[in-house]
């Protein structure tokens, strides 16, 4: 069967990226089917949507499972009716997901452990000996040993020290941390517990997590989409910005030597922050295409995303899987950005609500009076597959990414400070849309997914960027929403975070406002903008701009349409016999997609995680001067035929 476009002899046709699938989780819960996104807006949600988001969440937190016989029950294997769940659990798991105060399986707020130092001074004893003096085992003596301790040798293998010098040392201390709030998975979802973690950090948990999400939410099986293409034509984009800070990553290669333990093996090469996008090539799709882990800071998800989408828009790849992937509350992270005054804290808390009492559950308030952003854990992935091939396969589609654009601040004086780049990626997005759908399209029906940090530099900075390019595209009361609010700042995820809510607008109709905060702050330029503090139903919206600013200057802008336009756009592209075999193998699809969704409702999830398996045979590897073959792939990988700079030979 052809797929072939209309007039496509007589014209160049940019490859179209169409999302396909997504999966993964944060505070709000999974993102495929926009649980996560139902989770934010569940006061707006239809009964039935209602009732299947607190199944889900429920399933997630452990709340309920299904039992041998396949029944639905509780903890203690009383019978649940789907229908009773809000009424049984609904208060819990309200409570335990969005930003909450951080739970101790992260570390304890009230009494976050640290090493404090002590200097000892020796004092005069009953003998005038002014010395320290104390016992210890042999074995566990300094190398070397220092010259002012006067050692005496006793029995079983122990030695008396005396020393009659000061000692500094230090010794186990807790605080109270200042900062006590995080946007954290919910309560009870335990990643490690889904497959067979092997002590891997919690970042590449998540990973594995999101990414079998996002592929099992196409309804397509990845052998399927493998048979169809070479093998070289798919690619794995993804990165933390961070790395593994965990005691199973960077975090105890630094520290546990330092706290008398060792270094393991592990420590250093899971902790990498390449890690996400080679734990999805090793154990989730067995990939041998293109690999890119592109690093961008709070940009990072953009990043992954621009390059998965150059590289098919010049037919490099057919399939990617884009993402990123961050679990960064730890005692410190959580204080190097608390040391930079970027974390909202509790006495600043306080102090904006008068009240002698921290609001937890409203640290994050984007374009409101505010204090500092809120630390967050999250993954995110999307499937894109090309349009050709997502209309061959019947994809169902979620939307299409038109471009992604990145642009540099230029000299700064601040390295963290926001500078002008963002005003070019958002203008440059914009044009791209209007261009694309026209004028009438970006005026009434866009809206932005904004960076929205939650600090009072953020919510000037970026509202004037929105205001003015609002006024120069003569857009009025555009629509802005700020998913930070809910799920705090993921770093690397944030981005992947609006991805997700951009599709959830464009499923239900339903804009979240900025609940987080009573209004707008006074500073804030919103002449053009439309920046809600409560959830309303919007209308069809056609384009979502996803905006972010991270540090260093790194501001990426992407153009994403909805599953609408995407849709009316390949109707333009296909002859109509081709696209009534798409929706004869749509149907299929679609079918697939409600067994997984039914399925991960209920906390069946089927990890994809193949340590050790499909090994590719090297020895049966063939190459000619066309061709390379991999006997575990269907197709060939053609190799390079033409001089591509016969001009200059």
């Amino acid at each position: 069967m052809t797929t072939a476009p209309l007039n496509a002899s007589s014209t160049v046709q940019t490859p179209l990226p169409i999302i396909v699938g997504m999966g993964g989780i944060n505070a709000a819960g999974r993102t495929s089917f926009h649980q996560g996104f139902r989770r934010i807006v569940i006061d707006k949600l239809t009964a039935q949507a209602r009732q299947e988001t607190y199944l889900g969440l429920a399933s997630l937190m452990n709340l309920v499972c299904l039992n041998k016989e396949g029944n639905l029950v509780d903890q203690e294997n009383n019978s649940v009716e789907i229908k009773d769940i809000e009424a049984k659990f609904g208060e819990q798991i309200l409570a335990g997901t969005l930003i909450r105060k951080i739970e101790k399986n992260h570390f304890d707020v009230d009494a976050t452990h640290w090493q404090q130092k002590m200097t000892l001074k020796p004092i005069v004893d009953a003998h005038e000996k002014n010395t320290i003096c104390f016992e210890i085992r042999q074995k566990d003596l300094p190398s070397p040993v220092p010259n002012s301790w006067l050692l005496t040798e006793l029995a079983d293998k122990r030695v008396k020290v005396e020393i009659a010098d000061e000692l500094l040392i230090k010794h186990d201390a807790y605080r109270d941390n200042p900062i006590k709030a995080a946007g954290q998975f919910p309560t009870g979802f335990e990643p490690a517990k889904l497959y067979n973690s092997r002590f891997q950090p919690r970042g590449l948990q998540a990973t594995i997590f999101a990414a079998t999400d996002a592929i099992r939410s196409t309804g397509i099986a990845w052998d399927a989409i493998l048979d169809k293409i070479s093998p070289d034509q798919v690619g794995s984009y993804s990165a933390s910005v961070i790395g593994q800070c965990q005691s199973e990553g960077l975090g105890g290669m630094i520290r546990n030597r330092l706290q008398g333990e060792r270094v393991t093996t592990k420590n250093l090469a899971l902790g990498l922050n390449t890690m996400s996008t080679d734990f999805i090539n090793a154990y989730v799709t067995g990939n041998v295409g293109t690999t890119v882990t592109s690093s961008g800071a709070c940009a990072t998800f953009l990043y992954n995303l621009r390059t998965a989408v150059q590289d098919m828009q010049a037919g490099r790849i057919k399939v990617a899987i884009v993402g990123s992937a961050e679990a960064p509350i730890t005692p410190e992270i959580v204080e190097g950005f608390g040391n930079m005054s970027a974390l909202a804290n509790e006495e600043g808390l306080k102090k904006l609500d008068n009240s002698d009492k921290a609001d937890h559950r409203r640290t994050s308030r984007p374009f409101g009076e505010n204090c500092g952003f809120t630390i967050g854990e999250g993954a995110q992935f999307v499937v894109l597959m090309s349009d050709d091939l997502a209309i061959e396969m019947g994809a169902n589609v979620l939307g299409s990414v038109a471009d992604v654009f990145i642009n540099a601040d230029g000299y700064k004086k601040s390295i963290t400070a926001p500078g002008p780049g963002n005003y070019i990626t958002m203008a440059k997005s914009v044009a791209l849309a209007q261009q694309i759908l026209g004028s009438e399209a970006v005026q009434k029906r866009s809206f932005i997914l904004a960076h929205g940090s939650s600090t009072p530099q953020n919510r000037i900075t970026e509202s004037l960027i929105y205001d003015k390019v609002a006024q120069s595209f003569n857009i009025e009361n555009w629509a802005i929403t700020a998913p930070k609010a809910f799920v705090g700042h993921t770093i690397a995820t944030a981005s992947g975070d609006q991805m997700a809510i951009a599709l959830g607008v464009f499923n239900d109709n339903i804009m979240p406002g900025v609940t987080t905060i009573d209004k707008v702050a006074d500073d804030v330029h919103d002449q053009h903008l439309n920046i809600a503090t409560e959830h309303w139903a919007c209308p069809d919206m056609d384009i979502a701009f996803i905006n972010s600013k991270g540090f260093g200057g790194n501001n990426a802008t992407a153009t994403v349409f909805s599953a609408k336009v995407t849709l009316n756009m390949l109707n333009k592209r296909y002859e109509q016999q081709t696209m009534a075999n798409y929706n004869d193998k749509h149907v299929e699809v679609l079918a697939a997609q409600n067994v997984y969704r039914n399925n991960a409702n209920n906390g069946q999830f089927d990890i994809i995680y193949k340590f050790g398996e499909g090994l590719i045979d090297e020895a049966g590897i063939s190459i000619d001067q066309s061709q390379i073959s991999i006997a575990e792939f269907k197709q060939a990988i053609d190799l390079p035929n033409k001089n591509p700079f016969t001009d200059m030979v």
